[in-house]
């Protein structure tokens, strides 16, 4: 299986060809950004898949994550893969932005529990705690850091995401310590195409997994009295 994987959920806009025969990676490119994703994503997929020497048709799968993270750049992200999708003819998948900061570190064996925290602002992050085998023990939710503090607090655990440095300046003095920080500001994108490889075939399109209401609100005070 030929695949492009698509992140634009953080402060990231990122792409990788991944070749699940000997599971490599054809191309891959990142370019750290809190805004632009919109004008930057398609030239970015354009080189990419130049550098993997292969067209859209040759894809046999678009994974992209969904979610949570930037509103807009959710949008622009699963917009374009679905596009991708729909004109190439191939199937198209949605990869948590949670699960990909934690993929590594599951991989890896170590013996711990993952908890994948997301910065969600107003002292809050999205979260969810997995298994040492990967298994969920708490699904993908908004907390308050020091609900996420306590969720989590009393056993060894793996901190990572971007709002790990949150929960972690949070943490108990008299509790176990984290065993480690990964604080990076986007998952990678090779852990999003591994993911987007191994998910289940599927015909139901990706959708943003938001997990709370926009921040935006419209200006009363913009509105046109009705007549």
């Amino acid at each position: 299986m030929r695949l492009l994987a698509i992140d634009t959920a953080l402060a990231a806009c990122a792409a990788a060809v991944f070749d699940t025969d000997g599971a490599r990676i054809l191309a891959i490119e990142s370019l750290a950004m809190a805004r632009g994703h919109t004008e930057a994503l398609m030239p970015l997929l354009a080189r990419v898949m130049d550098h993997a020497d292969i067209g859209f048709s040759e894809l046999d799968r678009i994974a992209v994550t969904v979610g949570p993270g930037s509103f807009t750049g959710l949008r622009v992200g699963i917009a374009a893969a679905r596009g991708l999708a729909l004109v190439s003819g191939k199937e198209a998948v949605g990869i948590s932005t949670l699960s990909a900061y934690a993929a590594p570190h599951i991989a890896n064996q170590d013996g711990a529990p993952i908890a994948a925290a997301i910065d969600a602002r107003h002292d809050s992050v999205y979260l969810q705690v997995f298994a040492v085998n990967g298994q969920t023990l708490a699904g993908p939710h908004i907390a308050t850091i020091s609900d996420a503090v306590r969720a989590v607090a009393g056993t060894p655990v793996r901190l990572v995401g971007s709002g790990a440095q949150l929960v972690a300046a949070a943490w108990p003095p008299d509790e176990p310590e984290p065993l480690l920080v990964d604080a990076g500001d986007a998952p990678g994108i090779d852990w999003v195409a591994r993911l987007g490889a191994a998910a289940p075939k599927t015909d139901i399109a990706p959708t943003p997994l938001y997990l709370r209401a926009p921040d935006a609100r419209p200006q009363d005070a913009a509105r046109l009295p009705r007549r």
